[in-house]
């Protein structure tokens, strides 16, 4: 083998570059970091959810709106407090956008029960239908 077909050989094969390669897993971690990040913060808001006997584990679908009632009946969205008008409008577009829209409603365990059924009938004025309540597993 001579030293022309040694360089022709070189010249076609395919180079893989790695510092884009590395950069591309790096953008990728940091945002699935991000996104679990978020995704925790949602459920951290300082409220104490009731207990239930037959309460599940809460697995988040991608979508999920979680509306958190605090004990004076504050409202909090994606860390945002919003006003009853606020978030009818909020769950109002939603509706619109997409079609049975997945709501958790987390209270706290002393919330009044008036503003719980203050949240529900926002739902219910948007069409929203999947409704769910946020319950802690009994400890024996």
């Amino acid at each position: 083998m001579n030293l022309s077909e040694t360089r022709q050989f070189m010249i076609d094969r395919p180079v893989i570059q790695m510092a884009p390669l590395i950069d591309i897993v790096f953008l990728l971690l940091i945002f699935f970091m991000s996104a679990f990040i978020f995704q925790e913060l949602e459920s951290e808001i300082n409220i104490s959810v009731p207990t239930a006997k037959e309460s599940t584990d809460m697995t988040r679908s991608p979508g999920e709106i979680i509306v958190n009632i605090r004990k004076d009946g504050s409202v909090v969205v994606n860390q945002r407090e919003l006003s009853y008008e606020e978030l009818e409008s909020l769950l109002n577009r939603v509706a619109r956008i997409y079609q049975n829209q997945p709501i958790i409603i987390r209270g706290d365990k002393e919330t009044r029960h008036k503003y719980v059924i203050k949240v529900l009938d926002i739902c219910a004025g948007a069409d929203i239908w999947n409704v769910s309540f946020a319950t802690m597993k009994e400890t024996d």
